[in-house]
């Protein structure tokens, strides 16, 4: 059995259709993985990669900033305010922006925003890796 999975952000609908398996942060909890069966689940994202393993046993792998995860009856459902495929990245961009966080961060390291920055530039050049 396989789980019917919709990806969205604001832009757009990043991934509609089934996978075997979805794989993704949630705040409090850790990592998650929810199969076919799995009991009703709601929670906030982190910013974090979620993989989706497919029939085929490949993975797809996308960039989620945040957002809320909904699991009901083999529906998994992913809002997200900001969500990327890994081919629309770009690497260069995520390179800078990380410098810029690092240095930002090595003169003050309790800046959140650049933290913040950090973490999401990070979480690019991740999910850009496995593209």
């Amino acid at each position: 059995m396989t789980l019917h999975v919709q990806l969205v952000s604001p832009e757009q609908v990043l991934y509609e259709g089934d996978a075997d398996m979805v794989i993704a942060r949630v705040l409090q909890e850790g990592d998650i993985a929810f199969l076919s069966g799995h009991a009703p689940f709601l929670g906030a994202l982190a910013t974090h990669p979620i993989q989706l393993i497919l029939a085929d046993r490949t993975r797809e792998v996308f960039a989620v900033h945040g957002g809320f995860i909904e699991v009901s009856n083999d529906n998994v459902t992913v809002l997200s305010d900001v969500a990327e495929l890994p081919t629309s990245i770009d690497v260069e961009r995520a390179e800078e922006a990380k410098r810029r966080c690092e240095a930002l961060l090595a003169a003050e390291p309790n800046d959140f925003v650049a933290a913040a920055a950090l973490e999401r530039a990070n979480l690019r050049l991740e999910v850009a890796s496995k593209s």
